[in-house]
């Protein structure tokens, strides 16, 4: 019996991630190993107690990844379980293929990969990257073009993340702007490839409901507790760690009262809007990433907080439907508002902060542990001494260029290649709706029992 024409893009993704997988099971028994259990007791505690200092913050991590994230893309009513399981699906994915790719480019000697949790968790700092950029086109992508715009980014990532923080110096401890500028703007490239010049209509299904709203509140809220650990985890144990928790914690205390007000302030019945206190509360983690480490007052992290709250809700009332209308740009989650906005902000403080903010009274410096797992505060402190501070200020300006600059290009080119046919993009019909993924009846409508194939030819037409 032939297969149906309808079942055609729904084979796609198993055999997609059926490949990928079995070339890492390969991959993972030809070249990759753990250490080598050590011999002398001191080198034993010394490993226990690095692991067990990082495995909190990575479990806090997880969390934030998993559950909070996943929840906060539940603000579609009739996309819940897509958002949650295509999240948790490209986190895995996007995971193992920065491990790859890490491992190959930073750690192969002798013809092997030595697997450590740090490893593990530069890798998944590689994998928040896909993550939001895919808010950009959530609902309207199939799971095999989430799949190919994980596998296009993660190697332009870890290599605009090299020339910005390796090569250009750029202090950068939480992300701000490797991950959270970087991701926005590929996001939006890819949002501007794929669409083209098409205006998007406001789609039926797009329209949150205040049970979809308060599960992703709950989302939002997740992340709000977790957010000091995906900032503070990199930092150098001690002073350096302690303060970023710290500044974290009032940016984003900052942020979330500063959003009330905002958004109050913009509605004309003073009322508060979801999407704004979803997103604007954590604006505010955002923004610190940048500058979590540094020596400067905590009247500064309350600043930024707030500043980074004003500028999120002010670019959903404002900037998005100004994008969306002239530029017909397509940003289905804010990220431009939530990632974009508070991580330039965040650049230009770093900016300030370098120029400003010397030596504290304990001596200590901004420091961040490197990618590779060295200590990369002494050679941004030798660079810092060789090009002055002035020099460092503009290192910060041109890693922001760079993060800009190659995301933009990258998705754009990764937008184009979505478009081909083979990936199954579903048609506009079926958008935002969770059951052209998943085997689910809703009792409201009863349908038939022909339906799904009526369905399923009439999404086939309507694609070809």
């Amino acid at each position: 019996m032939a297969v149906p024409p309808s079942t055609y893009p729904r084979c796609l993704l198993p055999l997609f991630l059926g490949l990928f997988q079995g070339a890492l099971l390969l991959f993972f028994a030809l070249f990759i190993t753990y250490d080598e259990p050590s011999a002398q007791a001191k080198d034993t505690n010394l490993v226990a107690n690095q692991v067990y200092s990082t495995f909190p913050f990575f479990q806090d991590i997880q969390v934030m990844l998993v559950v909070g994230l996943g929840l906060l893309l539940t603000f579609l009513p009739r996309y819940g379980f897509s958002a949650l399981t295509h999240n948790f699906l490209l986190l895995n994915f996007s995971m193992q293929w920065a491990l790859v790719l890490q491992g190959l480019l930073h750690h192969f000697h002798h013809g092997q990969i030595h697997l450590d949790l740090h490893k593990l968790l530069i890798s998944e700092f590689a994998a928040v990257t896909a993550l939001i950029s895919v808010g950009a086109i959530l609902g309207r992508a199939s799971p095999c073009q989430l799949l190919v715009v994980a596998t296009c980014e993660i190697p332009i990532y870890l290599a605009s993340e090299w020339v910005i923080v390796t090569w250009l110096g750029v202090l950068d401890v939480g992300g701000t702007i490797t991950i959270h500028v970087f991701s926005c703007y590929f996001g939006l490239g890819v949002s501007k490839g794929l669409f083209r010049a098409t205006q998007q209509p406001l789609h039926p299904k797009e329209t949150p409901t205040p049970s979809s709203d308060l599960v992703s509140l709950v989302g939002t809220l997740i992340l709000w507790v977790f957010w000091p650990s995906f900032v503070a985890v990199l930092c150098q144990p001690g002073d350096a760690q302690h303060r970023a928790i710290l500044n974290t914690l009032l940016a984003m205390s900052a942020s979330a009262i500063t959003t009330v007000v905002a958004s109050s302030l913009l509605e004309r019945d003073r009322k508060l809007s979801p999407g704004h206190l979803q997103n604007g509360s954590l604006a505010g983690g955002v923004a610190i990433g940048v500058v979590a480490d540094m020596a400067m007052p905590p009247v500064a992290a309350l600043a930024l907080g707030s500043l980074s709250a004003m500028v999120c809700v002010l670019g959903f009332r404002f900037l998005t439907p100004l994008l969306r209308k002239k530029l017909t740009l397509h940003d289905q989650c804010g990220i431009h508002n939530l990632h974009g906005l508070p991580g330039i902000l965040g650049a230009a403080a770093s900016v300030v902060a370098v120029l400003v903010v010397s030596k504290d009274t304990s001596g200590s410096q901004p420091s961040q542990l490197s990618p590779a797992g060295g200590n990369a505060s002494e050679a941004v402190e030798g660079q810092q001494g060789g090009r002055g501070v002035g020099g460092q200020a503009l290192c910060q300006a041109a890693g922001l260029a760079v993060a800009v600059g190659a995301s933009l290009l990258a998705g754009l080119l990764t937008g184009l290649a979505l478009r081909l046919p083979c990936l199954a993009r579903p048609p506009e019909r079926l958008c935002f709706d969770d059951s052209l993924y998943f085997k689910i009846q809703d009792l409201a409508e009863s349908p038939g029992p022909d339906s799904s194939v009526e369905e399923g030819a009439l999404a086939l037409k309507e694609q070809v």
